[in-house]
């Protein structure tokens, strides 16, 4: 049959259109097919965040898997999984405040999720927040957790009672023995013979006892500290200790230190100034070297869980028993500042100091050297600085690190050796202590001292190597 132009026309634009709608819907299934594909790409890379984020806070890195989940906080928070891995991110890398907030929007969406609502209770605790801290954990054991959940509840519960209770006595103190070889019992030269400039040609002979000698040793030290709060702000301290060393054969340096200790606490845990008196009596060979007497303050303010900055200052005066060494009298003012830093491990902590000071040379006594009295060398003023850290090796060992260097510049001309003195004293101190048993500790320890001295006879080094055994009471 032959069509009329009219249909033919009609009939191949029904056909186009069919073929139109065809294809349309190839299309729409293409999209759809990627659309799904993608959705399923997004899902697995959403799942792989939050895995990656658990393995990191598995294996000890919460600061790394707080730094992955944070950008997107944003954008999942109300997730719980996300929420909570969050927090517990953030918690273990030292931020409580906003661990907090996570840990809310878990509990919003599931109020019995234990483990959430443990976690915002150790966060409100690091924040210092007691209250909301045992109202959390009082909840947690509502909901009857394992013995191992409600024995740290407890002791958490133990330390919020202990930090609010308005009067509280709390005693502490130790007692060691030790044995040790040190290189250098008397802090003096290795030279037994040096020039005096003032003299040109002439060699003085040092007395034997101002030379390096070296011996073994036996040590004893005992101390205790009493704190008594008498409200949630203020609170009396008092200490003591007494250090005793007792050398083989050089036993004219035999040394005994009694030093003692008194004052007040102001504030919290968090920011707290203590300040007090100090006192100090040493005797070396049996014989009444020197005491000293003073006053100390210190603040130290908890910056964050993991942060802790202190400023301190004190102020003592030395003074000597015997007649011939009082013409080195002195009074000495030393202030600082010192940071403390936990490692988000919690296994680890580093510290450092800086301070300045002065040394002020009082004595009246005239000697041939010092016609107007007062130290040969003058007065001194002093800076330093001194880092150090220490890091937890299983559950019983504990290995540390201290190191320190001082720069100190006299005032006078020395009139023997015509320079006017100026010392560099170096310090590092290895070691680490071994928890035997609850409160007993074994700890092996080096310790390297050495002076460098534009004036020789105050040039020396000393290497002390030493065994202790101590025990602690509580």
């Amino acid at each position: 049959m032959k069509l009329s132009k009219t249909a033919t026309f009609l009939f191949s634009g029904l056909m186009l259109a069919s073929g139109g709608v065809h294809a349309q819907t190839t299309d729409n299934q293409d999209v759809g097919n990627h659309a799904a594909s993608a959705a399923q790409s997004n899902s697995g890379a959403r799942e792989k965040t939050l895995l990656d984020a658990d393995a990191l806070i598995k294996s000890g890195k919460p600061a790394d898997a707080y730094t992955l989940l944070e950008p997107f906080e944003f954008e999942r928070s109300g997730e719980v999984r996300f929420d909570y891995l969050l927090g517990v991110a953030a918690l273990d890398s030292g931020k409580p405040d906003k661990a907090t907030l996570a840990f809310e929007r878990v509990l919003v969406v599931d109020p019995d999720f234990a483990g959430a609502r443990m976690d915002m209770a150790r966060a409100y605790y690091q924040l210092g927040d007691l209250q909301r801290a045992r109202a959390e954990f009082q909840l947690v054991l509502k909901q009857l957790p394992p013995e191992a959940t409600r024995a740290t509840i407890r002791k958490y519960l133990d330390a919020i009672a202990a930090q609010e209770s308005p009067k509280q006595t709390r005693f502490s103190g130790y007692i060691e023995g030790s044995v040790g070889h040190d290189g250098n019992v008397n802090n003096s030269t290795d030279l037994a013979q040096f020039s005096i400039p003032a003299l040109p040609g002439s060699i003085a002979t040092l007395n034997p006892s101002n030379v390096k000698a070296s011996d073994n040793y036996l040590a004893v030290a005992a101390g205790s500290e009493v704190v008594h709060s008498l409200d949630n702000n203020w609170g009396l301290y008092a200490g003591a200790d007494l250090h005793q060393r007792g050398y083989n054969t050089k036993t004219n340096f035999n040394s005994v230190d009694f030093s003692g200790r008194a004052g007040v606490v102001f504030g919290s845990e968090a920011n707290r100034l203590r300040a007090g008196l100090l006192g100090e009596i040493n005797s070396l060979g049996n014989i009444r070297n020197f005491n000293a007497a003073g006053l100390n303050a210190e603040w130290s303010h908890r910056v964050s869980p993991g942060n802790q900055l202190t400023l301190f200052g004190q102020y003592l005066q030395y003074r000597f028993a015997q007649i011939d060494m009082q013409p080195n009298d002195f009074n000495q003012q030393v202030i600082g500042t010192g940071w403390q830093h936990a490692l988000a491990d919690g296994k680890s902590t580093l510290a450092g100091s800086l301070y300045y000071g002065t040394e002020k040379d009082v004595s009246n006594i005239v000697t041939l050297a010092t016609p107007t009295g007062g130290r040969t060398d003058g007065a001194m003023h002093f800076s330093g600085l001194r880092i150090g850290g220490q890091t937890d090796v299983g559950e019983k060992m504990t290995l540390y690190a201290n190191a320190g260097v001082q720069a100190g510049d006299y005032s006078r001309v020395n009139p023997y050796f015509l320079n006017q003195r100026a010392d560099k004293l170096y310090q590092l101190t290895l070691g680490s202590n071994w928890h035997l048993y609850k409160y007993w500790t074994v700890r092996p320890q080096l310790a390297y001292t050495r002076n460098n001295s534009n004036i020789v006879i105050y040039s020396y080094n000393r290497t002390d190597v030493s065994l202790t055994l101590r025990r602690d009471f509580q």
